[in-house]
This record gives structure tokens, sequence and C-alpha cells, in this order.
């Protein structure tokens, strides 16, 4: 089942008089439960190509139909409104709050669902939380943690509020490569029981080792696009 679909995308900043083009027409169908990655060098589209299916950025031209839905022409407030509800976003430099404990950290994601109650914010927040292997850890901020507890709280965050996507930005950048295999089996264990859709953005091997689908960026197009049915767990 399509859960996003991307219609001849196209992206051109505007630079002085000068147009860059850094999509030049993506054509891209991600399904439900996909655990997938974008690649590319530098100034290839890849962080464009994230940013405009994660609601953050608008295409110049061409159609996203996200969940059933076109969403290319919708107003910022209508795409922040998508987004909140159903995207997470793990970025290299973990982006939490250092005023808030991780406890805090991930209930801020789920505090904005307005239908919860404050003992299913909590019940949520603590499974979460257990099932990335900080339990007992609720309590810290992040400059008590460490790079791979950091990025297991932003995990949490970004799947609390149980998303149909999630975005992760070089989630490994900053982790030593044990650290990155836990993170990556973290992910690939709530992608298989949860069918949370995943997209990664990466140049590190070990997180296109885990990938079922490798898609390459090269000038703003898609250079390849391979599949695999299963992907062998590290132990």
């Amino acid at each position: 089942m399509s859960l996003l679909e991307l219609k001849n995308i196209t992206k051109i900043y505007q630079q002085g008089e000068i147009e860059v083009p850094a999509l030049r027409g993506i054509d891209l169908n991600i399904g439900t439960g996909e655990f997938s990655t974008v690649f590319g060098p530098s100034g290839s589209g890849k962080t464009t190509l994230l940013n405009i299916i994660g609601c953050l950025d608008k295409p110049t031209e061409g159609k996203i139909i996200f969940n059933n839905k076109n969403i290319a022409n919708l107003s910022k407030k209508d795409l922040a409104s998508i987004r909140r509800k159903n995207i997470g976003f793990v970025f290299q430099s973990y982006n939490l709050i250092p005023v808030l404990t991780a406890y805090e950290n991930v209930e801020f994601a789920i505090k904005i669902l307005e239908h919860l109650s404050k003992e299913d914010i909590h019940n949520k927040v603590m499974n979460i939380l257990d099932s990335v292997g900080l339990e007992g850890l609720e309590g810290r901020k992040p400059n008590e943690l460490s790079g791979g507890q950091k990025q297991r709280v932003a995990i949490a965050r970004a799947l609390v509020k149980e998303p149909k996507l999630v975005l992760a930005d070089e989630p490994s950048a900053n982790l030593d490569s044990k650290t990155s295999e836990d993170v990556l089996e973290i992910m690939l264990k709530m992608n298989k029981e949860l069918e949370t859709t995943f997209l990664f953005s990466t140049h590190d091997p070990l997180v296109m080792d885990y990938a079922k689908r490798k898609i390459e960026i090269k000038d703003g197009l898609i250079a390849r696009d391979e599949r695999r049915e299963e992907v062998d767990v590290f132990n």
C-alpha cells in the first residue's frame, strides 16, 4: 500500500537573479512499512527531498500524495498539522530541549495531541522509553546522557505519537559503530512490530546495510533504486 507518492517534483532556489535547481523531476513511491534510505553526494538534493517529504519545505512544481491526499500546495499551517500528526523526525544532532528531562522531551511531542488524557500520555511515554532501553533514565537531562542515549530519546520522541512516517537525517553520524547498530536495531524492531515507515538520509554504509531499499540521488534526480526482501540483523 502506498503511503507517499511524489510526481515530477522540482525545487528551484533563487539566489539573486540566478536559479539553482535542487530537484529536477523526482518520481518516487514509498509504501507503508518500508525501511529505506536515500543517499548521494553532498549537493545531490537528498536533504531537500527529505525536507519536502517532511512538510518542512514546498516544491516548486509537482504533486505530493501523502496518505491519499495531495499536499503539495497546502498552506504552512496545514502542512504543520500534517507534520505534527503523521511524521516523526530523528536528527543527527538529536535536537533535544536541554532544560527538559528525557521524559519531558518525549512528552513534549505527544502533549499536542489533545485527545489524550494525562494518564494516557504518561503510559505512552513510559512505554516508549522502556522500548528503546531507557527505563530508569527518564529523569535525566540531555547533558546527563551519552550520545547513544540521546539518540534513543530522539527515537522515542519520534515514535511516541505513532506516526505513519519517520524521517531520519544521518541518525548515526555522531555515534560509534556499536551504538549505531543498537539504534538501528531499535528502529528495525519498531518497523517490524508497528509497520512504521522509515526513510533515512545517510552516507553511512552501516545504515545502508540495514535498509530494505536504497535510493540514490544524483544532481537532483533518482539515479538508482534497489530493493531487497530481507535484512540481515546484526548480532
